[in-house]
């Protein structure tokens, strides 16, 4: 996964190519401006739906300015001061202790356990072929 200013500066890529199909799509539907002086014929241009577009590009233009503002109130802030940021790896250093001390016991309870499987296994296996000498040697 991307650290938070690869997705901040990902997001706000997909602000400015928002921003700039939403440009040209008016500039597609848009009605023409009208200039009686200069005007030669007085078509009128098909109408689309334009609407959908405005609502659609209106729709991407919030969400994504919505998940910049999240990435940004994301970010660390200049008021954690270096105290606090030694403070903060201290008790992350506690914890990756305390998780690595409790890793370490699953492993030996895990270990323990497989000996006993693999006893029983062979156990199982030996008794095996206890009987099968056995069933060989009777007539």
């Amino acid at each position: 996964m991307a650290d938070r200013l690869t997705q901040l500066q990902d997001a706000v890529n997909a602000q400015a190519e928002n921003l700039c199909n939403s440009i040209g799509v008016l500039q597609q539907f848009a009605p023409p401006s009208s200039f009686p002086e200069f005007e030669k014929s007085a078509s009128k241009p098909a109408q689309s739906s334009s609407e959908d577009y405005a609502q659609l590009f209106a729709t991407l233009i919030a969400r994504t300015a919505k998940d910049i503002d999240v990435l940004i109130d994301s970010l660390p802030s200049d008021e954690s001061s270096p105290e606090l940021q030694a403070a903060s790896l201290r008790r992350l250093e506690q914890e990756n202790q305390e998780s690595a001390k409790r890793l370490e016991e699953v492993v030996r309870r895990g270990e323990s356990l497989l000996e006993q499987i693999q006893q029983a296994l062979h156990d199982i296996a030996q008794s095996q072929l206890d009987m099968q000498r056995l069933q060989d040697s009777l007539p």
